[in-house]
């Protein structure tokens, strides 16, 4: 016999297959598309602004979304996992160390803004590494060079750009004799 946790796991699998649920925290922007029903047509309507609280509790979490409308302060809580709920897309995300944000609600202009979680990208995207068997499998067959030879031309031509010493010539004349 299937106990209440189990159903609600496989329900949540279930709902994961057919629909994306993006990773949030309180604090960010948020836009919600919300499904409406009028009469026998369904439109979606999309509801944005800034996550104040989230729970996660399985099948039963929820998350709290508030907004000004025309001057106007508007909260609406969400199932998680709900029907009504087409989609979930994240717009920006809010550095804030708290997890409810509650004390938005008696705070107007200026001093109800979050500022913006920067996130940090050093340039490299993971799926585009290459290794160097890949990068001399490229190259035909009489470019490829051992690396020994690529670092003294990278040395030779850091030194071309610098004034060379009477030592640093011997070596540069001795290694033209080598090549030789």
């Amino acid at each position: 016999m299937k106990n209440i946790e189990e159903i609600n796991k496989a329900n949540i699998k279930k709902i994961l297959s057919k629909k994306k649920i993006p990773e949030f925290f309180a604090g960010d922007t948020v836009k919600i598309g919300v499904r409406i029903a009028e009469g026998k047509r369904e439109r979606i309507q999309y509801f944005e602004g800034v996550c104040i609280a989230k729970k996660n509790r399985n099948i039963n979490s929820s998350f709290t979304v508030r907004k000004i409308s025309f001057g106007e302060g508007v909260e609406r809580t969400f199932a998680l996992y709900s029907p009504i709920v087409s989609s979930i897309k994240v717009v920006r995300s809010g550095k804030v160390k708290r997890a409810k944000l509650y004390y938005l609600r008696d705070r107007k202009g200026k001093s109800a803004r979050i500022s913006e979680k920067i996130k940090k990208s050093i340039g490299i995207d993971i799926s585009e590494q290459t290794t160097e068997s890949d990068v001399t499998k490229d190259l035909p067959i009489n470019e490829t060079k051992p690396k020994e030879e690529i670092k003294k031309e990278n040395i030779e031509n850091t030194k071309n750009k610098e004034v060379l010493s009477k030592a640093e010539l011997k070596k540069k004349e001795e290694l033209k004799k080598e090549k030789k």
